[in-house]
């Protein structure tokens, strides 16, 4: 299962945005299509709610794929 990342930069995200944020879905369209299928779940649960605020903490699963919604910005790669 492939695991991403994604650092939040204010105190939530939408679950379509994060979907489009994360190169999940190509577009906000399609993000609301794949949640309104039943086709993501946020911390296990099947989540019907396009806009369902995420938060630091919480993780999003879709097909095959874990999203870590994480509190701050990325930090920086070291060289």
């Amino acid at each position: 299962m492939q695991q991403i990342d994604f650092y939040l930069r204010g105190d939530s995200i939408t679950l379509d945005r994060l979907l489009k944020a994360t190169g999940l879905a190509p577009s906000g369209g399609q993000a609301r299509q794949l949640v309104v299928e039943g086709r993501v779940q946020v911390d296990g649960r099947d989540e019907l709610r396009k806009t369902a605020q995420i938060r630091a903490g919480q993780v999003v699963a879709l097909t095959g794929t874990r999203i870590r919604v994480l509190a701050g910005p990325e930090p920086e790669a070291s060289t």
